[in-house]
């Protein structure tokens, strides 16, 4: 469930810092003195805060995913689930060299679990009630072990760096289309006008849905990762299984909230350019990759 609310956040922290940099006249202090377009200085401001956005994200990845889901963590498991969920998840992490993440339970009824937070010592694993009240216990160790997975790779600090030179890129070419536009269009000789405010918000927002494309590109790829360390931490045939459920499953409604779809171990099938912006490849290729076919 990760990678849409994570892309989402960025973008309003992107957003959110572009307005208070326009509205602290930053950029008119540059364009006054005559450096408004001076490559060098612009790509630099845009690292800063494109970077800035992607870890602004990344440190409240954990909490929103909290409240986004409604999860409910075990800090003292109340039955024999919670009990042997906590003690699964605590072997797995051992397993895998990773400090114990805080584990939760999620009020869903679609199966589905993620995995989310800012290193490898410090995550939040979580399942939904429908996946651990229907799956069986080697099912159920499978996806958890895939989640561990996730946290083991540092997939999520791998996702903040591309989105980091994502971000950078997108405000960089949205500032020289702004620009070029009050220029030529506007006919603005001094400072900016308002047409480069307007025009570069624009560009922001229509530049970072298709840089999306490569976040879920990276988003795909380290599903069929997780899935061969969630094999490794159990069994290539319980890890298989597990899919294989997920796949009978996938017609059902999906209870997560929206912005929360793509942090999951599954998601809905997509078709034609839809494609590009799914979070996971087709349950049946990544149980093909598992069997090496």
């Amino acid at each position: 469930m990760r990678i849409l609310l994570f892309i989402a956040t960025n973008l309003a922290v992107l957003i959110l810092l572009s307005i208070v940099f326009n509205l602290l006249g930053l950029e008119g202090i540059l364009a006054a003195n005559g450096v408004d377009l001076n490559l060098g200085a612009l790509l630099v401001m845009c690292a800063v805060f494109g970077f800035g956005g992607a870890m602004i994200s990344l440190f409240l990845s954990k909490w929103m995913a909290r409240r986004g889901a409604g999860v409910q963590l075990i800090e003292q498991p109340r039955n024999r689930d919670e009990q042997w969920l906590l003690d699964t998840v605590r072997e797995l992490a051992g397993e895998a060299g990773i400090g114990m993440p805080e584990v939760g339970i999620f009020p869903s009824q679609a199966a589905n679990a993620f995995a989310t937070g800012w290193n490898r010592n410090s995550a939040l694993v979580a399942v939904s009630a429908g996946l651990l009240q229907r799956f069986r216990p080697e099912e159920v160790r499978a996806v958890m072990a895939h989640e561990i997975g996730h946290v083991a790779n540092g997939d999520m600090v791998t996702l903040t760096l591309i989105q980091g030179v994502v971000n950078t890129f997108v405000m960089f070419l949205a500032r020289i289309i702004g620009h070029t536009v009050d220029r030529v269009v506007f006919k603005t000789e001094r400072g900016y006008g308002f047409g480069y405010y307007a025009v570069t918000i624009v560009a922001e927002l229509a530049l970072g849905f298709l840089a999306s494309i490569i976040v879920f590109w990276f988003s795909r790829w380290r599903e069929y990762r997780a899935d061969a360390a969630g094999a490794s931490l159990t069994t290539n045939g319980h890890m298989i299984a597990a899919l294989q459920r997920l796949q009978q499953e996938q017609g059902l409604p999906q209870d997560l909230p929206g912005e929360l779809t793509a942090f999951g171990i599954s998601e809905q099938l997509r078709q034609g350019v839809g494609n590009l912006f799914r979070s996971h490849p087709p349950l049946e290729d990544r149980i093909r990759a598992l069997r090496g076919s």
